[in-house]
């Protein structure tokens, strides 16, 4: 592959919006979800059996270093 082939792709993977860190908060059965951006979003689960769904998909796709579980202490507070 040529260098400027490789530049032209690194350029455009910086122009995606891709995931920084996801917060679990297994008390409120809610998953944030906080982009390079500086968007975020919420996914609240209705039952337990949809939030441990949701929870296999996530530590399936998310990278380790960006995964974070809320303390269950601090639970109410968002200072993630």
């Amino acid at each position: 592959m040529e260098e400027n082939q490789r530049e032209e792709q690194l350029d455009h993977i910086d122009d995606d919006e891709y995931l920084m860190k996801c917060v679990v908060d297994p008390t409120k059965k809610t998953f944030y979800l906080y982009s390079n951006e500086g968007d975020t979003k919420t996914v609240a689960c209705d039952t337990t059996e949809q939030f441990m769904n949701v929870l296999e998909l996530v530590r399936a796709t998310c990278p380790e270093e960006r995964l974070v579980y809320s303390d269950p202490i601090a639970s109410g507070k968002n200072d993630f």
